[in-house]
């Protein structure tokens, strides 16, 4: 007798179906595993594009750098004593001139006009000086010839009274007549002192008015002469040798007193003017040995002047040179010019990365001995000069560092050069 058949289908089937679920779970779980122990993929720079460095050992020399012209030692300014107008122009900048070389001419009438017064005034002061010596020695020459007629009227009373004292002794002449005789002789004596007085004060009163008319004179010629300068600036002289820098005028223009007219400069006495960043200036102090670089030569110079205020980030330095100037070298001519501060010696250090400051901490990718890596590595940096800094930790001597800007691995730690 046969037995019936149990179906098993959907059992089965429930077995298959959990067993493949054990099994994707399992896939997932060792796939996720997998995934997790993998490395991310470091970004990929090109080494053509990027800036190395070398880690050196040795002496360090310390430097500021600053660019600048060459401004002459001496400048002559030539300016305009008076209102004038141009009248002729006989040189141009960049001509070498003389002291007496006559750069242009100007012309103002008024000044004329005053210059032809102050002649009239000379000539009629000294006119008046002569009258006044005519009249004061005509006036002296009448007192004294009035004096000497009362004193011949004083001897002649003399005699008289004498004469008639005698007579009067032996009674031909009376008494009275000898008294008046005697206050004759009294009145003339007092117009005698008074004559001598009055010569005496105006001996006094003449030199003192001949000194004022002397004076008046001498002050009216100063004037004279004043505009006669005035007169002769108009032709204007260069007043030093050298080569003109600036002549702004033309002809027919109108210049005011004290209006630049003309510079002059020396072409072989130059200095360098510099402009150093104020966050370098520290260090910068007279003295200081420094080389000025002029496109066409290399010239030594010291530091003679610091400027004492700060403008738009810079400290202006006067360098004197001391060697030849190269040719070509002329006022205004665009330079860079290297101070240097100190020497370090048997240091470690690198030429200057990117946005670097002295004494910070800052990283660097380090290239790895295989080449075609570089790691992130914290260095500790020092003093800093124009193109290189001191390494204080955290590189070794020969070590290759990038100097580039690495802002863009800011987020990694290592990164792969091809």
């Amino acid at each position: 007798m046969d037995r019936p058949r149990q179906r098993r289908g959907p059992l089965r089937r429930h077995r298959l179906a959990l067993a493949a679920a054990v099994a994707v779970a399992l896939t997932l779980a060792l796939a996720t595993a997998a995934i997790g122990q993998l490395r991310a993929a470091p970004p990929t720079f090109t080494r053509a594009g990027l800036w190395f460095g070398v880690v050196e050992r040795g002496e360090m020399v310390r430097e500021v750098q600053g660019n600048g012209k060459l401004v002459p030692e001496q400048l002559q300014w030539v300016t305009a004593l008076s209102a004038a107008r141009v009248e002729a122009i006989f040189v141009r900048p960049g001509a070498t001139v003389d002291a007496d070389t006559v750069l242009l001419e100007l012309r103002n009438p008024e000044l004329e006009v005053q210059a032809l017064e102050a002649e009239r005034a000379v000539a009629a002061a000294r006119t008046a000086l002569a009258n006044a010596r005519s009249t004061l020695r005509g006036d002296a020459l009448a007192l004294e010839d009035s004096l000497a007629a009362l004193r011949g009227q004083e001897a002649t009373a003399r005699r008289r009274a004498d004469s008639d004292a005698a007579l009067g002794e032996r009674g031909y002449v009376s008494v009275d007549e000898s008294q008046a005789a005697k206050a004759q002789i009294e009145a003339l004596d007092r117009r005698v002192d008074l004559g001598e007085r009055r010569l005496a004060t105006l001996g006094d009163g003449a030199k003192e008015r001949l000194a004022a008319q002397s004076e008046e004179l001498r002050r009216l010629r100063a004037i004279a002469a004043f505009r006669q300068e005035q007169l002769a600036a108009l032709r204007v002289r260069a007043g030093a040798a050298g080569v003109i820098q600036e002549l702004p005028l033309e002809v027919g223009q109108w210049v005011s007193p004290g209006a630049l007219l003309a510079k002059i400069a020396r072409p072989d006495r130059l200095k360098a003017r510099l402009a150093i960043p104020e966050t370098q200036i520290k260090d910068v102090a007279l003295g200081l040995r420094a080389r000025v670089d002029t496109r066409d030569g290399i010239v030594d110079g010291e530091v003679v002047r610091i400027d004492p205020a700060a403008s738009k980030g810079t400290v202006t330095i006067d360098v004197r040179l001391d060697g030849p100037l190269p040719r070509g070298a002329r006022p205004d001519l665009n330079i860079a010019g290297t101070v240097e501060i100190e020497r370090l010696a048997d240091v470690l250090f690198v030429r200057q990365p990117a946005f670097v400051q002295p004494g910070a901490a800052m990283g660097l990718f380090r290239e790895d001995d295989d080449g075609l890596h570089a790691t992130r590595t914290n260095v500790h940096l020092g003093r800093l000069s124009a193109s290189t800094v001191e390494v204080v930790a955290g590189l070794r001597e020969g070590d290759r560092v990038i100097l580039s800007d690495m802002s863009k691995a800011d987020d990694v730690d290592r990164i792969r050069l091809e």
